[in-house]
């Protein structure tokens, strides 16, 4: 075993601190380039494909090795200039000295590579990406940390791989109204002296800034605090006041756990409206400070949309929306079928899609709470033989006992929508071998200057082909 170890670090052709040069080949799924020297796999950070750099190595693993650009010795054509002046630093964008052209090829790449290397699955068809018209300042929602750096509170982004905030005065994919309510939060916080929360000692009152932005601009504050009381807080809703005139809401959050999660269970309105209101085509959604909305409304509309083109709806159908959240998608295709069953394991996401269907006039949208593979196999007992089942998993994708369940159902079509091409591929080939035959993928820019792709995947009954 010894000789063994000693055999694997003799055969690693790089040092941690000297630099090597290499072709990039290929963008990671965290944007990185990826590259190789003597067949020995680089990780290298704003390095684009069919670029050679001269790379000093920061960090080496028996199967590779990540590095910093030293020099760009040949650059690609599809190298930009990032408009944003902290991005070298800040960890929110990943692609943004990629032109957007080359940024949608990259995430259909993506895609492929993934179909290919990981479902075995190389004759999908996968279509262009669906660009976003506006690729900048789409972010209807803000998770802006609280700090202190050098005396001084600083809100704003975690840099790249860690918990050091970079003071974010204008996030370019933020909305604007985000951008006014985090510099607001800072000014003043500093004006009326309330503590920043501090992670190592568990001390402090302010923990994260969050805004969202609805339909006419309308702007919805919440301070996170690590405290059940907000000191001053009349003072700090008055002043946010003061400088927003688009400001509707003010909400008070409290998470007091010792853990990275932005948000706590409670939640108190400290003045205005207790929501706003964002619209997917003609469905109007009251957003609270907890509930789930796509973050880029007129990309969501378009997923939707297609979305609802796959499931190739005309009015007859049953429809499951296996992971239904707050029920957007399946308000969607209960526009154009017979009848749809929202399942969610999360109990809040239900009422907030009840309520949802209320609102909008739905009366043919059903919302059960409970585990799908519970409620899947109990709706078919009961006689629910689904046309279609929709399904839009976390990134972790679907369990293969969900899967199992879905086709047991023997759907005739399945929409799947996802956030992560590698347990998409992973799926798909199940779903391959359980009768189901992938007919094409659609990726969608929902996160432009990132390295997020979006994918809708229309899956028919191979013995309905």
């Amino acid at each position: 075993m010894k000789k063994q170890k000693e055999h694997m670090r003799h055969a690693i052709p790089v040092s941690k601190g000297q630099t090597y040069e290499l072709r990039v080949e290929r963008l990671g799924t965290s944007g990185e380039g990826v590259g190789r020297y003597e067949n020995f796999t680089v990780f290298v950070p704003n390095a684009l494909p069919g670029e050679t750099v001269s790379v000093i190595i920061e960090e080496v693993k028996n199967s590779y090795a990540r590095g910093r650009i030293k020099e760009i010795l040949r650059a690609s054509c599809d190298r930009i200039i990032p408009i944003c002046e902290i991005y070298e630093d800040c960890g929110g964008c990943q692609l943004q000295h990629l032109s957007y052209e080359a940024q949608l090829d990259v995430k259909r790449a993506q895609v492929v590579d993934a179909l290919i290397h990981i479902g075995k699955l190389p004759q999908i068809p996968v279509r262009e990406t669906l660009r976003a018209e506006q690729p900048w300042n789409y972010r209807n929602k803000m998770q802006f940390p609280i700090g202190i750096h050098k005396g001084k509170i600083v809100v704003g982004c975690f840099a790249q791989g860690s918990h050091t905030i970079i003071n974010t005065e204008n996030c370019h994919i933020q909305r604007a109204e985000n951008n006014d309510l985090a510099n607001a939060a800072r000014e003043i916080a500093e004006q009326l002296h309330i503590p920043v929360y501090n992670e190592d000692t568990h001390k402090g009152v302010l923990r994260h800034i969050v805004g969202r932005v609805g339909r006419s601009n309308d702007l919805m504050a919440v301070i996170v605090t690590a405290t059940k009381r907000l000191p001053r807080a009349k003072d700090f809703v008055r002043m946010l006041r003061e400088r927003l005139p688009n400001l509707v809401g003010v909400h008070q959050n409290i998470q007091t756990y010792r853990n990275n999660v932005i948000m706590g269970r409670d939640t108190s309105l400290l003045w205005g409206r207790p929501t706003i209101i964002d619209s997917l085509g003609r469905l109007n959604f009251h957003i609270s400070p907890r509930s789930f909305f796509q973050v880029n409304t007129q990309q969501a509309q378009r997923l939707y949309e297609q979305a609802l083109s796959y499931a190739d709806l005309h009015g007859t159908e049953t429809v499951i929306d296996a992971y239904c959240g707050t029920g957007t998608i399946t308000l969607f295709l209960a526009q154009r079928a017979r009848k749809v069953y929202g399942i969610e394991i999360v109990q809040p996401a239900i009422l907030d899609a009840r309520k949802n269907a209320r609102d909008n006039h739905v009366k043919n949208a059903e919302f059960i709470v409970g585990d799908a593979t519970a409620v899947m196999p109990a709706l078919y007992k009961q006689g629910i033989r689904p046309d279609v089942v929709v399904v839009d998993p976390p990134r972790a994708g679907c369990t293969e006992t969900v899967l199992r369940t879905f086709a047991n159902m023997k759907p005739q079509r399945i929409v799947y929508v996802s956030c992560n091409p590698a347990t998409l591929a992973r799926d798909l080939a199940i779903l391959n071998e359980l009768g189901y035959e992938t007919q094409e993928v659609q990726p969608v820019d929902l996160f432009p200057q990132t390295s997020h792709v979006e994918c809708l995947t229309k899956i028919v009954r191979r013995d309905l082909l």
